[in-house]
């Protein structure tokens, strides 16, 4: 895909990975960047750049009537990033109630979902284009600290290898970004060393702009995680069992 030739829809673009994707899209000379958030006077940073690429979009993904409306907007749109993500790190058992584990698969996976069924038709009309979904190493292993987020992320794996053999017909080209912990919000709470976002994003795009139709590995350190799982899946797992709850 030739990103200068794209329209963009980022959600969660207010920040973290997702205010990464919009800057660094802008730079490759993107025609048009839909900043999609729950809450748009979230976007006042991003927006006192003065871009007239952006434009502002209230967006709950886990609102229906919100992404059909998006949809009807966004009808331009030939690059969808579907970034926003939410984790509660929380175990499957010592969690007070299932409310994180629901809210984490209606935004991870139901989210995801919801756009991709909407702006599956927009990016047909335009030839094609690319969907973007950002996954997690936890797609692949599980982590008893944040079970229910892992459960989600795994879920999300297996729907962006779906949605892949689905809309290949339109040929529509999908990604699924592998990461481990990167240096955002979401990421502090995970241990040193972090990557950054711009590494994450750059990864992402490159793949994007030679026609990668798979799942990107992204960052140094993601590589080398990921090297390690395929030496030793069972051993990784292992591993990570070991790193249980921290109870109240």
């Amino acid at each position: 895909m030739d990103i200068k030739d794209s329209i963009a829809l980022v959600t969660g673009a207010n920040r973290g990975i997702g205010a990464a994707f919009v800057a660094e899209l802008l730079k490759r000379g993107v025609k048009k960047i839909y900043v999609a958030a729950r809450d748009t006077a979230s976007l006042h940073e991003l927006l006192q750049q003065g871009d007239k690429r952006l434009v502002p979009l209230p967006l709950d993904v886990t609102d229906a009537d919100q992404v059909a409306a998006a949809a009807n907007v966004a009808t331009d749109v030939t690059l969808l990033i579907n970034n926003a993500g939410v984790s509660k790190y929380e175990g499957a058992l010592s969690a007070n109630d299932t409310a994180s584990a629901r809210q984490e698969m209606e935004v991870n996976y139901f989210g995801t979902l919801e756009m991709t069924r909407a702006f599956a038709p927009v990016l047909a009309s335009h030839g094609g284009g690319a969907v973007i979904n950002m996954l997690s190493m936890l797609s692949y292993v599980s982590l008893p600290r944040a079970a229910t987020y892992a459960a989600s992320k795994a879920a999300a794996l297996s729907l962006t290898r779906s949605l892949r053999a689905e809309l290949g017909a339109q040929k529509t080209q999908v990604i699924g970004v592998v990461a481990v912990q990167t240096e955002t919000s979401m990421g502090s709470v995970m241990p040193e060393p972090r990557m950054t976002t711009a590494e994450v994003v750059g990864d992402v795009l490159d793949a994007l702009q030679a026609g990668t139709n798979d799942e990107v590995v992204a960052g140094a350190q993601t590589r080398g995680t990921m090297e390690a799982f395929l030496a030793d899946p069972k051993g990784m797992q292992a591993m990570m069992l070991t790193r249980l709850p921290i109870r109240a």
